[in-house]
């Protein structure tokens, strides 16, 4: 594994030198080093999971044979086309949200100098994505589908993050609007398809695979990525910030988390008129309390119930599918999320 992650990171030192000379635009010696600046400072400083998924899904899916050198750029590129996807949603999402830390580090937008020309930072970081796809598979059968891959999925992205946002407008009036179903919706859209299902997709595509034969295996990864969100809303409440690398907000961002879903279910009348009158509300003291709430609840409980139900129904579905190279792929999807901590 520590092999592979450096040999993917050789590939995003390439991707980045051919970006830096794209003879679409004329470069100065003051624009190359922004954008080599901002790109080192927003795209690899991650877990890198998602792209690194892409490489180990289409060796999965190969059933062992060893990948090929050109096979294993080309799949470390679609993964780093992940990997600036991911960073062009976090830049512009840490504005929205007014967030202060990413990945143990001020946010971008928070550096002295940036401030919103990080906006227009997050629309060169999606631009760069197709320069990417041109320049490494303009030539290969699957190339419109993974054009057409990517705009679905940052298109259901996008959407995701409009409903999180909108939602957030109507909470304010009606906590009781918070319900499973429109959390479920929201992660769906924001989260499970370019986090969980993008990465197996570029795989299949490069195995040769046409994707409207494996709408099961989308709805798998769906799953999954309810259960990664799910463990992320926790996360930002109970995690321990040095190791998730940022400081959770969800409880002062009036968010429609799993949590205050589940705190309002299990609240009774004089519980929920707490959780209305403090949530929300970005006085420490009241964050205090809407926590101290969640642990009368013992939601840490109810999330470890949740976990082990949803493994459940998640290697179920796996171990239903036909194919033991896509199940291979599929469970070594959820041993990375199993139980994290980060």
């Amino acid at each position: 594994m520590a092999d592979l992650k450096s040999m993917f990171l050789k590939v995003y030192d390439t991707l980045k030198k051919d970006l830096l000379e794209d003879p679409a635009f004329e470069w100065s010696p003051d624009s190359s080093q922004w954008v080599e600046k901002m790109l080192d400072y927003t795209v690899p400083g991650g877990k890198l999971n998602r792209g690194l998924s892409v490489v180990d899904s289409l060796k999965l899916l190969k059933e062992g044979e060893d990948l090929t050198e050109d096979e294993i750029f080309l799949s470390s590129t679609l993964g780093w086309c992940i990997e600036w996807l991911q960073a062009y949603f976090l830049v512009l999402d840490d504005i929205m949200d007014a967030s202060h830390t990413r990945r143990g580090q001020p946010c971008w937008f928070r550096l002295p100098k940036v401030g919103m020309i990080a906006v227009n930072d997050g629309i060169l970081l999606r631009n760069h994505i197709p320069r990417m796809l041109k320049k490494h598979f303009r030539n290969k059968d699957y190339y419109v589908d993974l054009l057409d891959l990517f705009n679905e999925v940052e298109f259901q992205t996008a959407h995701g993050q409009m409903i999180d946002l909108i939602t957030t407008l109507e909470g304010e009036k009606d906590l009781s609007k918070y319900t499973e179903s429109l959390h479920r919706r929201i992660v769906q859209y924001k989260t499970a398809y370019y986090s969980f299902y993008l990465p197996v997709a570029c795989a299949l595509l490069m195995a040769g695979e046409k994707l409207e034969n494996h709408i099961e295996v989308q709805n798998i990864l769906v799953e999954m990525g309810t259960y990664f969100q799910v463990q992320d809303d926790y996360l930002d409440c109970f995690g321990d910030p040095e190791t998730i690398g940022k400081i959770g907000t969800d409880i002062e961002d009036f968010k429609c988390s799993w949590l205050v879903v589940k705190a309002f279910q299990l609240s009774n009348d004089e519980q929920k008129k707490l959780l209305l009158e403090n949530y929300g509300k970005a006085d420490p003291g009241n964050v205090a309390k809407v926590k101290a709430l969640y642990h009368e609840l013992n939601l840490q409980g109810v999330f470890e119930e949740y976990e082990s139900k949803s493994y459940e129904k998640i290697i179920t579905s796996i171990e239903a599918h036909p194919s033991k190279a896509v199940q291979a792929v599929l469970k070594s999807f959820l041993g990375k999320i199993y139980k994290r901590q980060k």
